[in-house]
Order: C-alpha cells, then structure tokens, then sequence
C-alpha cells in the first residue's frame, strides 16, 4: 500500500509485461470481444493494420497494473481513463509484444486522492494518451 509521505513526483517502479497471442485468445473470451483482428493477419492488413494487435482494453487493463501492483490494493485505485493512440502487435511467437510501463504521481489532492500519469510504451514509442489513474491515499 503506498503510504502517507507520497508526494508530487514520486516515481512508480517501472515494469515490463508481455503480451502473447494466447493471452489475445484468454481476453477475447473473457471479454467476447473476437474481432479478427486480434488473431488473423490477413483481416489485419486488410484493414491496414501491421499485423494482429492486442484488443486496446487489454492494453489499458496491462498499463494499470503499474499503478495496482505499487498501490497493493486494487480497490484503491478510484478512477483510470486512457486514449488509444497505437496498437500494440503481438506476433505469432513465444515472446509476444512487450509492454514497458512507468508512473509518476503528479499531484496530491486535500481530498486525500492523487494523481498518477501512467506511460505505456510498445516499440518505444507511447501506445495510450492521457493515461491516468486517481488514487486513494491512506490516511496517516
């Protein structure tokens, strides 16, 4: 659980997390979502896409995890919104798509949240805009 010294700044421990055609296969069923795109490479470039990419909710949920594995408690994240700037292609192999995921509490609110600035990035270049997550502060 983050305690009570967080402070505008604070960095979260950055992680890393890979995203398989077999975890595309896992969400689409938990989410019904079985759009081709998340697992034909043909209907993919067909509609312009590099290759298959992973559903952008499962990107979202992957990206949060930054902010819940610091926080130590999922229910205190309050609040969590992205933009879906880039998708993230997930190739047909053992490693699949690495996801690079960093945090920084922007602000400390009189109301006992803050502010976290999630950044995830696929290929080193950004996958989701205006990333952020309001949080639960524990009191002291």
């Amino acid at each position: 659980m983050i305690g009570p010294d967080v402070t505008a700044g604070t960095e979260l421990p950055p992680t890393s997390i890979r995203i398989t055609r077999a975890d595309l296969v896992r969400y689409a069923g938990a989410s019904l979502d079985f759009n081709p795109i998340h697992w034909n490479e043909r209907v993919a470039a067909d509609v312009g896409l590099p290759g298959v990419v992973a559903h952008g909710m499962l990107t979202m949920a992957v990206a949060g995890r930054v902010v819940t594995d610091w926080l130590g408690d999922p229910g205190a994240l309050v609040e969590y919104g992205a933009r879906f700037v880039r998708p993230v292609v997930v190739p047909n192999d053992e490693d699949g798509a690495l996801v690079e995921l960093t945090g920084k509490v922007r602000d400390v609110r009189e109301d006992g949240t803050a502010r976290v600035d999630i950044t995830a990035k696929f290929d080193g270049r950004a996958v989701l805009g205006k990333a952020v997550a309001i949080v639960r502060v524990p009191a002291s």
